[in-house]
């Protein structure tokens, strides 16, 4: 018999309605438990069986809940991580994971003091156009690498209605945000670079915060690694670009899951997770210099579903994360 994990979540915004709430609703190793709503109690009306607490520490002080899900603004990561692992929760963290690299130790240190695991939530590991570079990475069709960019872009002119996002406080920029998702993709495909540098600016109309990144990293044999995020790009760049002495890979950001789940559509439809026709990567390369050869490379199904799987086997059976500690360090190092 299954032994659910009682989950309790700490915001129901954007992240806890879309990539927290309905993956835990569904999986049937996890009880969606409880669900800090100050004020407005929309999750409750989705989910009429929860706990609704109006504060995170009530919740905390829930001895049923197991795992908590710390999906609160970015520089309260730190704080609301280190009470829920006191408190004897294992913590699902969203990113960016902390703010500071001494935050992340302290984490890390306290969990290990209390036998709990924290579990990084870095869901575009689970994005379909991700594991396509991945595999395409793994077969080694594209030889020793030279030349890596990573691109997150967006338009978005407009400073958002939400003042505290929008605030120049610690996390609050483009490079913790969308920044983090291809540093840790940089991380997973290739390791720790052996050195990297970093700009950033502020270009939207009256904005507070970074809104503009590029982070340079210097790989073992020469590999150059370039990740930029910008919210100011009206047409996208393809967001992998892979360059290695036998070919190279494109491939546009095309992982429909968000778009699905903003609709209502459920990650146990048939659907969810595939990628439309059309939206390929492009594979080039050469045999020995020679003999030009291109295929359009279909990706893998994703689902987010997976995620949540592996949470559920490194706390009920003890199966290594996929996301370690190592890992999140060296990301945070980076970004701060």
């Amino acid at each position: 018999m299954i032994q659910k994990i009682k989950t309790g979540v700490l915001s129901y915004g954007k992240s806890g309605s879309l990539f927290h709430c309905p993956f835990l609703e569904l999986h049937s190793g996890f009880h969606l438990y409880a669900i800090v709503e100050r004020t407005k109690k929309r999750a409750q009306l989705k989910y009429p069986q929860i706990k609704s607490y109006d504060a995170i520490d009530e919740l905390l002080k829930d001895s049923e809940i197991e795992l908590v899900v710390v999906n609160t603004p970015s520089a309260t990561h730190f704080e609301f991580g280190l009470k829920a692992i006191q408190s004897g929760k294992h913590i699902i963290m969203e990113k960016p994971f902390t703010v500071t690299l001494d935050e992340a130790k302290e984490l890390y240190k306290e969990a290990k003091k209390h036998n709990r695991l924290i579990l990084p939530y870095q869901n575009r590991r689970y994005d379909s156009d991700y594991l396509s570079v991945k595999k395409v990475l793994e077969t080694g069709i594209l030889g020793d690498l030279i030349e890596v960019h990573f691109r997150y872009d967006r338009y978005i002119y407009a400073l958002s209605d939400n003042a505290y996002k929008e605030s120049p406080i610690a996390g609050n920029s483009i490079m913790y945000n969308l920044g983090a998702h291809s540093v840790d993709a940089a991380i997973s495909l290739f390791g720790d670079p052996i050195e990297w540098r970093k700009s950033s600016g502020q270009f939207r109309p009256k904005t507070q915060i970074d809104d503009y990144a590029q982070i340079h990293l210097k790989y073992p044999k020469g590999l150059q690694v370039f990740i930029t995020a910008s919210l100011l790009v009206a047409h996208p760049m393809p967001a992998f670009v892979l360059y290695g002495k036998n070919g190279a890979y494109v491939k546009e950001r095309a992982d429909v899951q968000e778009d699905q789940l903003e609709l209502g559509i459920k990650p146990n439809d048939k659907l969810f997770g595939i990628e439309e026709d059309g939206k390929e990567g492009i594979l080039t390369y050469y045999e020995n210099g020679i003999n030009k050869t291109q295929e359009r490379i279909p990706s893998i199904r994703s689902n987010y579903m997976n995620i949540f799987e592996d949470v559920y086997q490194a706390i009920r059976n003890n199966k290594p994360y996929l996301i370690s500690e190592s890992q999140i360090l060296k990301q945070i190092e980076i970004l701060e």
